[in-house]
């Protein structure tokens, strides 16, 4: 007989417009990784929700060592040893790493607060599991694969036995990916069992033991990962065949679209700039892929390009108008679109409806608005036609709450409002971050096509598979400045690996040498 620590029994949970879970079941044995695949808006989040205590299910139970639990609240679950790292973290930003650990979970004596007892708990448990965080640090200081340790911790501190981590990899670096499947295996080595979702087959191929399959909300199988292939993975997933390659064809570069000459942008972290002198062009008809590892100063270069945050020195150019101290409208009507890297913080507003936050970047523009006035049915016929263009999933269709949508869908409504503005230049930062193999096949090949139309594209990217096969050109950048320039074909991921850690550099002249 199976050893299952957790059996989630025919779980059916409904939202406005949508079954997001319907009669699923999912069994987990005791020491294992579990993965849990499916496409955005498959039911994967709201599953494992559910067994957190965030949801409470339609019908359905769910048994511990053969013996049916109430989780009607989180707190529910930590008390049976469960916990979760979230695709968007739970942490107080303005809270020390100390304090987001052990917050729900204070020690106390007589009234007052035992940090000290807290602190070595936690500094143990870093050491312990490879997992260095220094505990007075202000979470709004750290970088997201720094925060994710400290989800991590905050269930390794409360001695949960069953870990969920929801797309645990979106956020992370390659060599932080890999540190994470480390850890991943020592947990389970200990008999700690592990729910995984994901959308990345190599990653489920690489750690997992068993995978369950979701499509639209239903049971599609539960597999043993030695007996099956990425192929057969992504087939249940989607119901088709994914091409794992993108198809370009030679392009020659044309005019120059943005011009960037020795930008420097100052660090919030330290006194230096956290971008020090970049300069480089993007012409039309190529996609310029800025690569690096997290931290490196591409999300403060990408923020003074595209108006965000002030520069300390240099100077932006796009079509020749000189933008460095233009707006963020005035930089869009210019000719720049911007797909950012943080959906929640700048690419959307969540609590307006999907109709609205597509329509963001134009609600201006005579067809959108009459004397000031917005004319909402043209608004919603232009929302339905992205919908169905970009398979954005939502319940309630352009009405629906963008809060309530999945994370892959969020992103996908983004892509969907950004490429569609047809814009000169395209500056897409992580595209493709927590989105199925069948969504990321889409959005490259819309990155191909705005390329074949001749716009310029800036591809911001973590994922080193991205870099090599989507762009023409790519430039590395480490500790604020461009180590490195490449043509794909000329260099090897594990060579980029080495610029995108320092040890290498290369002089900018000998590209094409």
């Amino acid at each position: 007989m199976d050893d299952y620590v957790i059996e989630m029994l025919g779980i059916t949970k409904d939202f406005p417009g949508v079954r997001a879970n319907d009669d699923v079941t999912l069994r987990l044995r005791r020491g294992e990784i579990h993965a849990l695949l499916g496409e955005n808006g498959a039911g994967k989040s709201t599953l494992m929700s559910v067994l957190f205590g965030l949801y409470q299910p339609e019908k359905g139970q769910i048994l511990m060592n053969g013996k049916e639990v109430k989780i009607n609240s989180p707190n529910d679950a930590n008390a049976l040893k469960i916990g979760m790292v979230h695709q968007h973290f739970k942490l107080v930003e303005v809270f020390s790493v100390l304090d987001n650990i052990i917050l729900g979970a204070e020690t106390t004596k007589m009234g007052l607060l035992q940090k000290d007892e807290a602190r070595r708990k936690v500094l143990a448990l870093s050491e312990s599991y490879g997992l260095k965080v220094n505990p007075d640090a202000l979470v709004e200081d750290i970088s997201v694969g720094m925060q994710q340790r400290v989800e991590i911790l905050k269930m390794l501190y409360r001695d949960n036995e069953i870990l969920i981590f929801d797309e645990p990899t979106a956020v992370l670096t390659p060599q932080e990916i890999d540190e994470l499947m480390d850890i991943m295996r020592s947990f389970a080595r200990e008999g700690k069992s592990i729910l995984f979702i994901t959308h990345k087959l190599n990653e489920i191929m690489a750690v997992a033991d068993r995978c369950t399959v979701l499509r639209k909300g239903k049971l599609m199988g539960t597999v043993d990962i030695r007996d099956t292939t990425p192929q057969e993975l992504s087939r249940m997933m989607v119901g088709r065949d994914i091409s794992f390659t993108v198809e370009k064809k030679e392009q020659e570069p044309g005019e120059v679209v943005l011009q960037v000459e020795n930008l420097s942008v100052p660090s919030r972290l330290h006194k230096k700039d956290a971008v020090r002198g970049v300069s480089f062009e993007v012409r039309r008809g190529e996609i310029v892929c800025l690569a690096g590892i997290e931290g490196n100063g591409q999300t403060e270069f990408v923020s003074a390009l595209t108006g965000l945050e002030k520069l300390s020195g240099g100077r932006i150019t796009l079509l020749g108008r000189d933008l460095t101290r233009a707006t963020v409208r005035q930089r869009s009507v210019a000719g720049m679109s911007h797909i950012p890297e943080d959906r929640h913080k700048h690419g959307l507003i969540l609590d307006f409806s999907l109709m609205d936050n597509l329509v963001l970047q134009r609600y201006w523009e005579e067809g959108f608005q009459r004397h000031g006035v917005i004319r909402e049915g043209e608004v919603r016929g232009y929302a339905e036609k992205l919908i169905a263009q970009y398979d954005v999933r939502a319940g309630e269709g352009p009405d629906t709450l963008t809060r309530s949508m999945s994370g892959g869908n969020q992103q996908k409504a983004i892509v969907a409002r950004e490429m569609d503005l047809k814009r000169d230049l395209l500056v897409a930062v992580q595209p493709t971050r927590g989105l199925d193999v069948g969504a990321i096949e889409y959005i490259h090949a819309q990155l191909v096509r705005a390329r074949d139309e001749n716009r310029a594209v800036l591809l911001v990217s973590l994922e080193l598979d991205e870099v090599m096969n989507v762009s023409d050109r790519i430039l590395v950048m480490y500790e604020g400045e461009i180590v490195g320039e490449f043509k794909p074909r000329e260099v090897s991921v594990q060579e980029l690996g080495l610029y995108m850690a320092g040890a290498r550099r290369r002089d900018r002249q000998e590209v094409g040498a």
